[in-house]
């Protein structure tokens, strides 16, 4: 493997900002990030905004936001970005909420309905079954306010809270693709992380992700009675989901499987490769 990942040091910034310099923040709107944005509300040093993955990637590229928790692929496509806390979206095994339903077997899927929402589980999805069956179906959206089964195709991939309930109809093969993932590497995969595109001044900020993860992890069970209701999950399976099928620190074994995965999708000819993931943070 070619070592991709390069780690520098933590950047020196001035110590507060001024409320004309408030850091425009999004986050991601899914249960799977709220222990990653407990009290950011409140935070004297940045706007915080939540949406969907792909719309803060989208929002970030275009300048209406400084930071973002961004689909992990976009660090791969974007050589600008710089991945600026050690609080991420990750699992290392089951995640329960990136979900391929295929209503044939995984080879012979020549049609594939990819999540709005999505852009990493996508290109996971995707790269896996390029390397794992030699498949290369022909991709079509799902809209996000669509029902799980509003697609005409082979195979559906589902992230986020709806993929949390299984729907009706009984399908050939259901994956959880952080399994997936984890059979087949042995890693972790990341999600997720916190991105900020190039000459922001940073000031605390990073310090500052980093506390809220630290907050929101222990928070969780609290965070869960909250959400679980209007997902129209249980508490207990809310809990269960944030504490044991993700993880939130970007760790050593982390960025090895964000290095893999790069390595991968590049091969998959889903991204074009070369791209250094710059980590301010040890």
């Amino acid at each position: 493997m070619n070592d991709t990942i390069m780690a520098i040091a933590p950047r020196q910034q001035p110590d507060s900002l001024s409320p004309s310099q408030l850091l425009r923040v999004g986050a991601v709107s899914y249960l799977n990030s709220k222990p990653l944005i407990a009290g950011l509300e409140n935070s004297p040093l940045c706007e915080l905004s939540l949406d969907y993955p792909s719309r803060l990637a989208d929002d970030l590229s275009d300048g209406s936001l400084d930071v973002a928790l961004i689909p992990s692929i976009e660090c791969l496509r974007n050589p600008e970005y710089g991945v600026i806390s050690d609080a991420c979206v990750a699992t290392r095994g089951n995640v329960m909420s990136v979900k391929l339903y295929s209503r044939v077997k995984p080879g012979s899927i020549k049609t594939l309905a990819l999540d709005e929402g999505s852009r990493t589980s996508a290109a996971l999805v995707q790269t896996y079954l390029s390397h794992k069956y030699g498949v290369e179906p022909d991709v079509c959206p799902l809209p996000l306010e669509a029902d799980n089964l509003d697609a005409d195709a082979d195979a559906i991939l589902i992230i986020g809270d709806r993929a949390m309930h299984a729907p009706a109809e009984q399908f050939h093969t259901v994956w959880d693709m952080g399994h997936q993932w984890r059979e087949w590497t042995g890693l972790p995969f990341v999600f997720a992380v916190w991105a900020a595109r190039p000459n922001v001044n940073m000031s605390e900020l990073e310090k500052e992700l980093s506390s809220a993860r630290d907050r929101g992890i222990q928070q969780i069970d609290q965070i869960a009675k909250e959400e679980a209701a209007p997902l129209r999950l249980s508490v207990e399976t809310a809990s269960n989901y944030l504490k044991h099928n993700l993880h939130f620190h970007l760790g050593a074994a982390e960025r090895h499987g964000f290095q893999l995965f790069q390595e991968l999708a590049t091969e998959a000819g889903l991204i074009a490769g070369g791209t250094e993931i710059v980590f301010h943070t040890q």
